[in-house]
């Protein structure tokens, strides 16, 4: 290995870092407010994928069908409690099920012919997934304990991953680059797809830090994930806390999606790997610390970049045995609490 060698490998260890973070910050931001490990996260970036790469191909994404199910059986399920008496907000409940899916249907109908309008055509179709996904499998067992709601995310995640079988089919799909500019920059090859990989990472993780700092709704959902009791006394709705964590989820699913998809070839389950990975950069933050989950996914986006030139059919053992020296780590350094959320 030379010099130039290592800059190319470091390279793409960042663009693989920067969509490992997006995905590790998404994790972290459901756990710390619902103690829910979102093990679908992954499949979110791979429909995304799929689906703008069917809307190039001038194809309805079927995802589009599992939006407007979800849509309606929220609907139902929200008119059945209110029936029973408990309080429902319907201000959000009609945005999640009647306005975003609608605009969604909308695009796809027009079939849009620039990349920008398909990927936000995309951005409609599957963000609005999380918070409804949160609503129907989530939010019934909201005070279960953190190893129930993990076995719902198993459940949920195999479950998803059927569905892109039956939506895509085994074939892989691959997207038409956000910028065709290439350049060298000190003998090393440029693409614009990666600094755009890069750019909108750091626009997106910044505004982030600005909402969770200076807007109310971000501090109310960073109050909901320091003292979930605590906050609804002070009369935040936790479960709209959830649903707004679950969206958060859902658009950084899908811009994920969206920036991968021209650089890997994405098939149905695709999501799993790249969703593990961002668990492995969140566990490195402790699922609590958002600087230290992109410093985690930085790291992992360099260990499987330099790994798959000295070992690449052992690159996905070493990035996941990265995980074993953590948790080991931090289960010196921690104190053992039992959980006591309700």
């Amino acid at each position: 290995m030379d010099v130039q060698i290592a800059l190319l490998l470091g390279q793409d260890g960042i663009v693989n870092g920067a969509v490992y973070g997006l995905l590790a910050l998404a994790l972290v931001l459901v756990f710390s407010v619902t103690r829910i490990i979102f093990i679908p996260q992954g499949e979110l970036v791979a429909f995304a994928a799929l689906s703008m790469a069917a809307l190039n191909a001038g194809r309805a994404p079927s995802v589009l069908w599992l939006l407007i199910g979800l849509a309606v059986i929220t609907l139902l399920v929200e008119t059945w409690r209110q029936r029973r008496g408990a309080p429902v907000d319907w201000r959000s409940t009609l945005v999640w099920t009647v306005l975003l899916p609608v605009m969604a249907a909308s695009m796809v109908v027009l079939r849009p012919a620039s990349v920008a309008l398909q990927a936000l055509a995309t951005l409609l179709v599957v963000a609005p997934l999380g918070p409804l996904l949160y609503r129907l499998a989530y939010r019934p067992i909201a005070s279960a304990s953190v190893l129930m709601l993990l076995i719902v995310s198993v459940a949920l995640h195999g479950v998803m991953v059927g569905l892109g079988l039956l939506f895509f089919g085994a074939e892989g799909s691959r997207t038409p680059a956000f910028s065709d500019l290439r350049f060298d920059l000190g003998g090393i090859q440029v693409t614009g797809q990666s600094l755009v990989v890069v750019g909108v990472t750091v626009a997106l993780v910044f505004a982030m830090f600005r909402f969770f700092g200076s807007t109310m709704i971000g501090k109310a959902l960073r109050a909901t994930a320091m003292n979930r009791v605590g906050a609804r006394l002070m009369g935040i709705p936790t479960d709209l806390s959830g649903d707004l964590s679950f969206a958060l989820a859902g658009v950084i699913g899908a811009v994920s999606g969206l920036l991968i998809g021209p650089l890997t070839t994405v098939y149905y389950d695709t999501g799993f790997l790249i969703g593990l990975k961002g668990f492995v950069a969140a566990i490195v933050g402790g699922l609590a610390s958002y600087p230290m989950a992109l410093a985690g996914a930085l790291l992992v986006g360099q260990l499987e970049s330099f790994s798959s030139f000295w070992a690449s059919a052992f690159k996905e053992v070493l990035v996941f045995t990265l995980i074993i020296p953590v948790l080991w780590w931090r289960s010196m350094r921690s104190v053992h609490v039992d959980e006591d959320e309700e």
